[in-house]
C-alpha cells in the first residue's frame, strides 16, 4: 500500500469550502477509482485554518493514477484560489 500525508493552510473565510471540496474528492476518489482505499480530512486540533488529507492506495500506480484524474484536477483548481499547500508531511510503502 502506498500512503501519504500531506498539510494545507485555509484562509480563514473559506474553511467550510475547503472541507467540502477535499470531501467531494474522497468520496468521489473512493467510489470512482479502484485503487483508492481510504481519504481521511482531518481537522487540526489547535489551528483551525490547518487540514491535513491522510490518503491510502493500493500502490503508488493507484496513486498516480488519481492525481492524473478528474478529482484531483478539480479539488485543486477550486482549493487552490483559498489554500497553500500540500505540504508533504509523510509518503511511502507500507513496510
Amino acid at each position: 500500500m502506498y500512503q501519504f500525508l500531506v498539510s494545507f493552510t485555509v484562509e480563514p473565510d473559506h474553511r467550510e469550502d475547503f472541507v467540502k471540496a477535499a470531501r467531494r474528492t474522497a468520496e468521489d476518489s473512493l467510489a470512482n477509482e479502484p485503487g483508492s482505499l481510504r481519504f481521511e480530512v482531518i481537522a487540526d486540533e489547535e489551528n483551525p485554518d490547518l487540514f491535513y488529507l491522510n490518503e491510502v492506495y493500493s500502490d503508488v500506480d493507484a496513486f498516480n493514477t488519481h492525481a492524473s484524474g478528474p478529482y484531483f484536477g478539480a479539488f485543486f483548481a477550486e482549493a487552490g484560489a483559498y489554500a497553500q499547500g500540500p505540504t508533504w508531511l509523510m509518503k511511502g510503502t507500507v513496510a
